[in-house]
């Protein structure tokens, strides 16, 4: 990139922020500051002279144009910019879910427990660390990689300011702004620390020597050229920069290779040194080698459990199934999130287009069915079906139903299962059992039943577990397997009914017309229904006035029987046949009252008899509701409004094939709009009088990196740890790069090698600007390093002092690398 160092006009000076600051230095300075040569010539020339681009041409007249014309031109060019990155944000969104897809996929791997029995458990094929340093990486920084390779297709093969500056001003952004920002977006006293520290060090380092190298190449190497060799090189430093990230993840060489194992992330087993898969879809493995898949099974099951319990309190009101379904939204809410995930919900955040976890649950399902892997016809795999079931105290026996699939379903099969202790015990709250299940030929299912103790006495939520073991098979095609599969263990939630009950109404707003007379507001009883209570409920007055005026007022109480679970509030509206304006009151319920009869009379039980204190009546979530009286012509008008019309809106969801089609195009939409973006930006900085090489610096990097920062923020806040938020801003500014620099110089110099020429990059401005980068970016990572001390304890949050100080100083290195590059740039300081 060469230098463009000269004189901006001044609405440049208006429209770039940064530059703004570079105006105070230009009125403070000197004018022999500029860098001239024995003629008194600017070295770098001046020339910001609108040229004509990939796909737009110049537009006409370009030469003398008045300072009116100049604005106008700028706000056009500035508004189509923000147009199309928001276009590329758009097309992003479905290049990351193709990508999310893609390294989604799993694999079934058999695992041989120590007891003999073998369990089926599903792995992802792709490993997390070399998904976010490739296909993940790839499409956060797709604009910048493309732009810098359209920009050398576009020019001839020959070295242009656009696509370099960007790459090292969007690295800046990404390393000192997002961060800064995601140190201060979380809430005081809480800290997140990066949890994979040794894959931060490899990404880290390379961030830091892709910049270097860079500096390298173009002033130490062949200043002033770029080699085929060194070309290449860079862009071999690529897969290198992956290799070692995964070797830092897995702890590869920190394990033994004396015994046959299998880990989900590497996909390999070895015996002895040698390579062993007799079927990539069903080895046999150690289970040693998926304890962490097996203990995050058991992690979710126990999160599950938990989280199963806290929406019951929340929602005492939903069904068993209700419960299972918010449960199970939950666990995928709290789970660990891929950076495609966090840059897929940024760009719907910004562009209203709604939420990515119920969007991504209907693009699973959808694309589940072009997904499915090639099962392994001879294996037949046994299970729970489901493996979770929620049931009431009350419901005495209920079935649990196991099937099989795969393999040749004639041979008979038998298999043992036992009931195992949870926070539920045996004989207390269930009755034990065991016993044997027999599949005949041809069945696929079979259930067994189970029962569940009811009693009087008010407990927690309690669950046990039924196990699967000891499978026999006779019969049958001898080449068939039978196996164990996820899930083997059954979850039983028990759910206590033997509350007094939480009392709620079912809404907490409610519209009556003044003609209905006696309008009706049902109170609910739920999560138990033990004993006799007295519920006190009052109306108080809104702009509806009771005692006769709007409404009658009401001070009482409902009594609840035993095992009664919902009573009705009646209230008398008043039609006084005079047009009003909408008016409202409310219903409050006040704290309920167990009861217990004393001979013929009832009173209150102070002694909670039967119930203990955890058991006592409770109020609910929605304890007062808003009644609004309108007028009977608007109620006609209202249920009028309310009909169904004929429109409907309907979506057609396209499913691409695996993700890879979707990936394609997108990626190749992605590419047109970039093209577009690098001479808008070109165009709009020769119009205000920027240079390229500031134009790429500010405003492209900062389009480009908008949709990282919001996930970045989002992940910040989310995740428990920073490697989502942080990790992966250090890989991205390498792979920019080894993919952005290395392909784009690649192409250029093998293209000049052939034809006999040199591809002639001058140091210049580059040069500087990464140097400057390369500085700053070591003293970012060595605070990283230091907030994981004592007191502050991690890269992101903490005390509200230090995360103030932290964030004002990584803004600080960002102001101070735009203002160093743009006084070089134009020649006020000296560069190389």
């Amino acid at each position: 990139m060469a230098s463009q160092c000269g004189r901006s006009h001044p609405l440049a000076l208006l429209l770039s922020p940064p530059v703004l600051l570079f105006l105070l230095l230009c009125l403070v300075g000197d004018a022999s500051a500029v860098k001239r040569d024995a003629n008194g010539t600017c070295k770098s020339s001046a020339n910001t002279k609108c040229q004509p681009g990939v796909m737009l041409p110049v537009w006409q007249p370009s030469l003398n144009l008045s300072f009116g014309d100049k604005l106008a031109r700028a706000v056009v060019y500035f508004s189509c910019l923000i147009y199309c990155f928001l276009g590329v944000s758009i097309i992003a969104d479905r290049f990351m879910a193709a990508i999310e897809v893609i390294t989604s996929k799993e694999k079934d791997v058999v695992v041989k427990m120590k007891d003999g029995t073998k369990q089926v458990v599903s792995v992802r094929i792709w490993n997390e660390t070399v998904s976010n340093l490739t296909l993940m990486a790839l499409g956060s920084s797709a604009p910048e990689i493309l732009l810098s390779i359209i920009e050398i297709c576009g020019k001839k093969f020959e070295a242009g300011d656009l696509g370099p500056g960007t790459i090292v001003g969007s690295a800046a952004f990404n390393l000192f702004i997002i961060i800064g920002l995601c140190v201060y977006v979380i809430p005081n006293g809480e800290i997140r620390r990066i949890k994979h520290l040794l894959v931060f060090f490899v990404t880290a380092s390379f961030s830091v020597f892709a910049y270097l190298w860079m500096y390298m190449i173009i002033d130490i190497f062949s200043p002033g050229r770029v080699q085929v060799w060194e070309a290449v090189l860079t862009f071999a430093f690529f897969p290198l920069t992956v290799l070692l990230a995964y070797v830092a993840d897995t702890k590869i060489f920190f394990k033994s290779f004396l015994k046959k194992h299998y880990t989900a992330r590497s996909a390999k087993a070895y015996q002895d040194g040698e390579l062993e898969m007799q079927n990539p879809e069903t080895a046999v493995v150690d289970p040693s080698a998926v304890d962490t898949d097996l203990s995050d099974f058991e992690k979710t099951r126990h999160d599950y459990i938990e989280i199963l319990r806290e929406i019951r309190k929340k929602h005492p009101n939903a069904d068993p199934k209700m419960l299972e379904e918010m449960a199970q939204m939950e666990v995928l809410n709290r789970g660990p999130k891929s950076r495609a995930f966090y840059r897929m919900q940024a760009t719907r955040q910004l562009t209203g287009s709604g939420n990515v976890i119920k969007k991504s649950k209907v693009e699973r399902r959808l694309s589940v069915a072009v997904e499915e892997q090639e099962e392994d016809p001879n294996l037949q795999k046994i299970f729970f079906d489901p493996g979770h079931y929620t049931v009431m105290e009350n419901v005495g026996t209920f079935s649990l139903t196991v099937s099989r699939s795969g393999g040749d379903l004639n041979a008979v099969v038998r298999l043992d299962y036992h009931t195992v202790d949870g926070t539920a015990t045996a004989g207390d709250d269930y009755v034990a059992a065991q016993g044997t299940l027999v599949f005949h030929s041809g069945e696929k299912h079979c259930q067994f039943s189970l029962t569940i103790i009811d009693d009087d006495v008010f407990e927690e939520d309690e669950h046990f577990y039924v196990e699967l073991s000891n499978i026999r098979v006779e019969g049958g095609d001898p080449e068939t397997r039978v196996e164990l599969a996820d899930p083997i263990r059954a979850t039983i939630m028990v759910l206590d009914d033997d509350h007094a009950g939480i009392f709620h109404f079912e809404v907490t707003e409610a519209t009556v017309h003044e003609a209905i007379g006696e309008a009706e507001f049902k109170v609910q009883r739920s999560s138990g229904a033990r004993g006799i209570v007295r519920l006190p409920f009052k109306t108080v007055d809104g702009t509806a006035k009771g005692d006769g005026n709007d409404f009658d007022s009401v001070k009482d109480y409902l009594e609840f029987h035993n095992d009664e679970t919902e009573k009705t509030i009646k209230i008398r509206i008043i039609d006084d046949e005079e047009y009003e304006k909408n008016e409202f009151f409310f219903i409050e319920l006040g704290d309920p009252i167990l009861m217990k009869r004393v001979g013929h009379h009832l009173e209150e039980d102070r002694e909670c008899s039967q119930i203990d204190e955890g058991g006592r009546p409770k109020l609910g979530e929605f304890v007062k509701i808003k009644v609004t009286i309108i007028e009977s012509t608007e109620f006609k008008v209202m249920m009028k409004m309310a009909e169904p019309t004929k429109m409907e809106r309907r979506s057609c969801p396209l499913v691409w094939t695996t993700g890879w089609l979707c990936f394609t195009v997108s990626i190749s939409g992605i590419g047109l709009l970039t093209a577009l973006i690098g001479d808008l930006a070109s165009s709009f900085g020769c119009t205000v009088g920027l240079t390229d090489a500031v134009t790429a610096i500010t405003f492209v990097a900062l389009g480009t990196s908008l949709p990282d920062t919001f996930a970045s923020k989002v992940a910040a806040i989310g995740d428990s740890n920073a490697d989502s938020s942080v990790g992966n801003v250090t890989g991205s500014n390498a792979v920019n790069v080894f993919l952005g620099i290395g392909v784009a110089w690649s192409i250029a110099a093998i293209y000049h090698w052939s034809n006999g020429s040199e591809f002639l990059v001058e140091s210049g401005s580059l040069g500087f600007s990464v140097t400057v980068f390369c500085v700053e970016a070591l003293v970012a990572i060595m605070i990283m390093m230091l907030r994981r001390l004592k007191p502050v304890g991690g890269e992101l949050g903490g005390p509200f002092v230090p995360k103030v100080i932290t964030t004002t100083v990584f803004l600080g290195l960002w102001v101070t690398y735009i203002i160093l590059s743009a006084l070089e740039n134009y020649c006020y300081i000296d560069g190389f």
